[in-house]
Formats: C-alpha cells, sequence, structure tokens
C-alpha cells in the first residue's frame, strides 16, 4: 500500500457559486490507477464525490478525466502523488461528470439501402483505422477550433470518414462534413494526442475528407489560390521582397571554425520569402557552432498545403523535385526550420535521407553558450513541432541559455491547417486566445520555432516575437560585444 494525496475538483451547478478543488489523501495499492484513487475518496473520505466509470479496463471510455490538465481514462492512467484530477473540457453536470450527450447527438449514423453492398476486405482495411473510438470524448475536449466556431469536432469528422468509406451508406457524408465544420481544424493534433486509441483523426479521417471534398468541387476559394500559385512558382506564398535562396550567394556555407557536422537545408516558403532574415540569422548561429550547411536552390514549396487542405494532384511532383535536390548531393541529414516542413518530411514524405529540426541539430552537437540577456520570455509550442514531431525540451534548453522563461498552456494559434488563410475570423480568434496567454505570462518577449506562428502571433500581441536562432544570435552578439568592451590581456 502506498499513501497518494491528490486535489479533485468539485462542483455542484445546483449548490455551488462556483467551481473549488478539495485535497484528499488515501492508501492505495502499489500501481493503483487514477480510478482506484476516486473509489478510495468515495467509499471511506467522500461518497458525495461524483465520477463516471463503467468497464475499469480501457474500453468504454466512461471514466475520462483530465489529470494535470491533459485527458486520460482514468481506468489506465497510473495515480502518483500530488496530482489534480479534472472533468474534461465539456460541461459539467457534477464534480467529474461530464454532458456527453449534446456532442454524441451530433455524431452521424449509418443509413444503408437494400441497394448497398456489404464491405469488402479492402472497405474494412480502410476503416479499421478509425472504428475503434470508445467516444470518450477526449479529443473534443482539446480541440481548439471548437471554441471559437460551429465546429462538430473531431470524433464528428472521424465518423463522417467511417461513414464516407462504407459500401453500405447511402448518404453524402463528404457534404456534410464540410457543412459541419471540416475546413475549420487547424491541424493542431492535439486530438489524436489525447486519443485512447491513437486514432490519427487529423491524418486518417480530415485530411482524407479534405481530399474528397476537393473532388467534389468543395475547396475553400482561398485554399485553390494557393494550391495554383504552388503549381505556378513552387511556393504557397508570394514573393514580394529579395527571397533567402537569392540573398545567398553560394550554395555551400562553411562554418567559422571546425566542422562538427554538414547538412542540407529546406528552407520553406514562409522562410524563403516571408521572413528571410530570421533564416540568415540561423545560418549565422549554425555557421559559429560548427554546421556546415548546404542550400540547394533547387528546392520547392514541401507541399504541406497541399496535404493539409487536401490537394494532392501536385504533390508527389514536389515530393521529387525536393528529395532529388537532396539526393544528388549526397545529403545524409537534411535540416527545417518550420514545423510544418519538417512534420511534412519527417511524416508524408519517404527520403533517403534523415530529417532533423534546427532545434535538433543544435541540441546534439551543443552550442557555445551565448551571452544572458536580462529580460524574460515566454515559448510558443508550434503544434507542427510539438505535436507533429515531439519535440518540447530541445527548444526550451537552448531558449533558458539566454533568457530566464515563463511558460504558458500549448495551445494552437490558428494559423495552421489553411485555417489562417481560408477562414481569417477563426485564426483572428484563436490568435486573440494566445495573445491573451502571453500577456498573462508577464513575459518581455515571445519566442517560437515556427514561421506561420510567428507571422501570426505577431499581429495578435504587443510583445516583440523571436524565433529561437534570432535570440541565439541577439546572445552571441552581446557577448561580442562585452568581449570587444573588456577584452582579456595575456
Amino acid at each position: 500500500m502506498k499513501e497518494i494525496t491528490v486535489k479533485v475538483y468539485r462542483y455542484n451547478p445546483g449548490e455551488d457559486a462556483e467551481p473549488y478543488f478539495e485535497t484528499y489523501t488515501v492508501n492505495v495499492n502499489e500501481g493503483a490507477r487514477v480510478l482506484h484513487v476516486l473509489h478510495a475518496i468515495h467509499d471511506e473520505v467522500d461518497p458525495t464525490l461524483a465520477y463516471r466509470y463503467s468497464c475499469g479496463s480501457g474500453q468504454c471510455g466512461s471514466c475520462a478525466v483530465r489529470v494535470n490538465g491533459e485527458p486520460v481514462l482514468a481506468c489506465m492512467e497510473e495515480a502518483r502523488n500530488n496530482i489534480t484530477i479534472e472533468p474534461l473540457n465539456l460541461s459539467v453536470k457534477k464534480d467529474l461528470v461530464v454532458d456527453l450527450v449534446p456532442t454524441l447527438e451530433t455524431i452521424a449514423s449509418l443509413k444503408p439501402s437494400e441497394a448497398s453492398r456489404l464491405p469488402t476486405k479492402s472497405d474494412i482495411d480502410a476503416i479499421k483505422p478509425l472504428r475503434s473510438c470508445i467516444e470518450c470524448l477526449s479529443c473534443v475536449s482539446v480541440c481548439p477550433a471548437m471554441d471559437v466556431t460551429k465546429f462538430l469536432g473531431p470524433t464528428a469528422m472521424r465518423q463522417e470518414m467511417r461513414l464516407a468509406l462504407d459500401p453500405r451508406n447511402i448518404d453524402d457524408r463528404i457534404t456534410a462534413a464540410v457543412q459541419e465544420g471540416l475546413f475549420t481544424c487547424t491541424s493542431c493534433q492535439a486530438c489524436w494526442k489525447v486519443c485512447p486509441k491513437e486514432i490519427q483523426i487529423p491524418g486518417k479521417a480530415i485530411e482524407k475528407l479534405r481530399s474528397l471534398a476537393n473532388k467534389k468541387g468543395l475547396t475553400l476559394p482561398r485554399h485553390k489560390e494557393v494550391a495554383a500559385l504552388v503549381k505556378e512558382t513552387g511556393r504557397s506564398v508570394a514573393r514580394t521582397e529579395p527571397t533567402f535562396l537569392e540573398l545567398v550567394n553560394a550554395e555551400v556555407i562553411e562554418p567559422t571554425g571546425p566542422v562538427k557536422a554538414t547538412v542540407g537545408f529546406f528552407v520553406g516558403c514562409m522562410y524563403n520569402l516571408r521572413l528571410p532574415r530570421t533564416a540568415l540569422d540561423a545560418i549565422e548561429v549554425l555557421r559559429r557552432n560548427g554546421i556546415r550547411v548546404i542550400i540547394p536552390k533547387e528546392q520547392v514549396c514541401c507541399g504541406s498545403p497541399l496535404i493539409r487542405t487536401g490537394q494532392l494532384e501536385y504533390l508527389e511532383t514536389l515530393k521529387q523535385r525536393n528529395i532529388d535536390a537532396f539526393r544528388f548531393r549526397n545529403i545524409d541529414t537534411v535540416m527545417t526550420m518550420c514545423a510544418g516542413c519538417g512534420s511534412t518530411l519527417k511524416h508524408d514524405y519517404r527520403t533517403p535521407f534523415e530529417v532533423l529540426d534546427i532545434n535538433e541539430i543544435l541540441t546534439k552537437f551543443g552550442i557555445e553558450p551565448p551571452a544572458r540577456l536580462p529580460i524574460k520570455a515566454t515559448y510558443h509550442d508550434p503544434c507542427h513541432l510539438l505535436r507533429g514531431q515531439g519535440i518540447r525540451d530541445q527548444p526550451r534548453e537552448l531558449i533558458r541559455q539566454v533568457v530566464d522563461l515563463v511558460e504558458m498552456p500549448s495551445i494552437c494559434c490558428g494559423s495552421g491547417g489553411g485555417v489562417k488563410s481560408g477562414l481569417p475570423e477563426e485564426a483572428a480568434a484563436l490568435g486573440k486566445r494566445r495573445g491573451e496567454e502571453i500577456k498573462k505570462t508577464g513575459a518581455d518577449i515571445v519566442v517560437s520555432s515556427c514561421p506561420f506562428c510567428e507571422f501570426h502571433i505577431s499581429g495578435h500581441t504587443d510583445k516583440p516575437v523571436r524565433n529561437i536562432s534570432t535570440l541565439l544570435l541577439e546572445g552571441y552578439k552581446e557577448k561580442d560585444r562585452k568581449k570587444k568592451k573588456n577584452p582579456v590581456v595575456h
């Protein structure tokens, strides 16, 4: 047996003016789950505690709650000391019990006809990744789009794709999905990261539904314009100033000291065309830290804007051009700065080379310590870096070498999934929410590692927004300034 102390959310809408937390200490067996702790509280301390459970084996979804802010199944999550247990981010009926009915009622059901055929094995194989949902609604509780739009949510989209693949269904589920907010998803991937069945809703449902919608002519007008631009120019944004690839004359950039590693640099559309100065800052940081950089000039858009919006006709051409640009130079490691590009190259390509984000490169090979700057920063986790690539600690390790870091919740800024271009009002609403969180931190600057996030967030905060590379370079410039001011005398 072991003693566990937990903090539990309490709220009875019929009696309490507002929610509050109660602290409980109970004894449970080693290896006990959160559900066992709730049982102990209910049976031994406070029988008024309300929570929901059924199977106790991770198959029904009834016991979904948040532990330290993250949705989990209480019956599967190991109990740890000093955790906080809260309900899902849904309407609370009492304590940890939320109202599931409004969401469950929106999930479409199969409508067969006598003329429909039975699913073949290939149909069943296509449906299989989508049918293991236990309707716990963890995904719904973390969906940012549902907070600011009438989007029915990820589990509704999962069901729409499941029905679209089923030959027995006679309804037009694609048009229905578009009407239910298909294009409001920001591709933040929060839904499948909290899914206890690991259903990859963004990639397996939403992007495929968007592809089917494209074939029916239902793609948003602005998304069509982006696809046309990619096909015409090879880039997803228009040229408005000299590009990074134009400003860098040499294909090979040598470091200032001994060579630690050689990487090919996949620049991406935004750093090439909108934020070239940031990419130049990154080159300076890499040179200072022994990284030789090869920059193929024939590289083009990675195709992420097309994949996320379901426009796949030109995608294979982009992939082949990019792969060939690096493969022909015998490059073993390709570095990305853009979170979206990195996630796309890692997950949507089959590359003959390793793909690493710049934060992975710099922490892998180590950096010269920069000077510390007397400011406080907060870090915005790009969705395609944190959830798309699993990169959380490396950016923070680099930032803390330059400034004091204050954390804020890792929520979507609203710039992904084609939402900023196709549905700017939704993107602005999510950007405003991000700006409010930034203000709460009291930070002097915002740091991120994604051009879309940096560009979007800068319009929703009065704080300067920096890329990690730019922050590091500022630290190096301060170090050099101090060294010049106070030279070492031998």
